[in-house]
């Protein structure tokens, strides 16, 4: 019994002489979330006050995504020291987790307010403007942010979306090569270049979205960008291939079985390797009417118009409307 009293006595003494030391995250930076908010909690409850402490539990709460808490905490600690632009900085992010983009915007102006040359924070803030549609005030911020830094990734890579986004090709085209050729390694340029040559039939998509995926291997959209751009250039084969890598990587990828289906019924004609692909692609989404319509046209061209009629029906029932599930069933009654 002496022992065991020993041992707790030894056990709290540790846990205090952690708190007494040092009230700096060095303590704790090696620790598990929840081991360092049993720490934070006991050295708060010393000093409730403690406007880092109450940061640092803040941050915990974030990794934890339990946001609500984290922004009382971050409030709090604004409150004791309202000129610590990391406090804003984190409120911002987290209340961007929670896609309150109103007060993220908020914090974020506060950053500004306390750091005129914090570059971050207009990023954050153009980031928030254009998530927010408005892209005139993000692409301002964004310039605040090359005027000082031509060469800022994040903000030319912006820009580049933004003038996607409004349909000004010419221009998102021109900074997202800019992007390659500053950096040459940054995939997302790659696919978003690859993605606009696709949407105007230019063979440089195939280029651009083959090294995406050389980039980035297990990048399943640009893959799935690529296999539709083959497919659609009658190179079946390929997109084929493609489609089967994506469902390696990602098992309930609906469209990719899919397509698969289509292309084996379509192209190949193999009816039954077909309606196992739609079967996949049905599984992953049971209110999926592509594949159940094309699942009932296999069926029809199989012969087996009962099956057939039951996958029209079906696709009537979550869609009533669609067309091709309307002409499918007057097709096989």
């Amino acid at each position: 019994m002496k022992n065991k009293v020993l041992y707790t006595l030894l056990a709290i003494v540790v846990i205090f002489g952690l708190t007494s030391c040092n009230n700096s995250k060095k303590d704790y930076s090696d620790m598990s979330d929840e081991e360092k908010l049993e720490i934070i909690n006991i050295r708060l409850k010393k000093d409730p006050k403690d406007a880092e402490l109450l940061y640092d539990r803040a941050s915990v709460y974030v990794n934890l995504e339990r946001y609500n808490d984290a922004i009382i905490d971050l409030n709090k600690a604004i409150e004791i020291k309202p000129e610590k632009k990391e406090y804003h900085a984190l409120l911002g992010d987290t209340y961007f987790r929670l896609g309150d983009m109103e007060h993220s915007y908020k914090a974020f102006e506060s950053v500004i307010t306390l750091d005129p040359n914090d570059k971050e924070g207009y990023l954050k803030l153009g980031e928030i403007a254009f998530y927010s549609k408005d892209y005139d005030r993000a692409m301002d911020h964004l310039s605040k942010v090359t005027a000082d830094d031509p060469n800022n990734q994040n903000a030319l890579f912006m820009k580049g979306f933004i003038y996607k986004e409004t349909e000004d090709t010419a221009n998102a085209a021109f900074y997202f090569r800019k992007v390659i050729d500053l950096y040459p390694e940054y995939e997302p340029a790659y696919e978003e270049l690859g993605f606009m040559y696709a949407n105007h039939g230019s063979d440089l998509a195939i280029e651009y979205l083959t090294t995406a995926i050389k980039l980035e291997p297990n990048n399943t959209q640009a893959m799935y960008g690529l296999a539709m751009y083959l497919q659609g250039k009658q190179r079946i084969d390929e997109a084929e291939e493609l489609y089967s890598r994506i469902t390696e990587i990602n098992p309930v990828h609906k469209d990719a079985w899919h397509n698969l289906g289509y292309i084996e019924c379509f192209h190949y004609g193999d009816f039954d390797k077909a309606i196992e692909y739609f079967n996949r692609a049905i599984e992953c989404d049971t209110t999926f009417v592509e594949a159940l319509v094309n699942r009932g046209w296999t069926y029809a061209l199989k012969g087996d118009k009962a099956n057939a009629r039951i996958n029209y029906q079906s696709a009537l029932g979550i869609d009533p409307n669609y067309k091709p599930a309307i002409d499918g069933l007057a097709e096989v009654r």
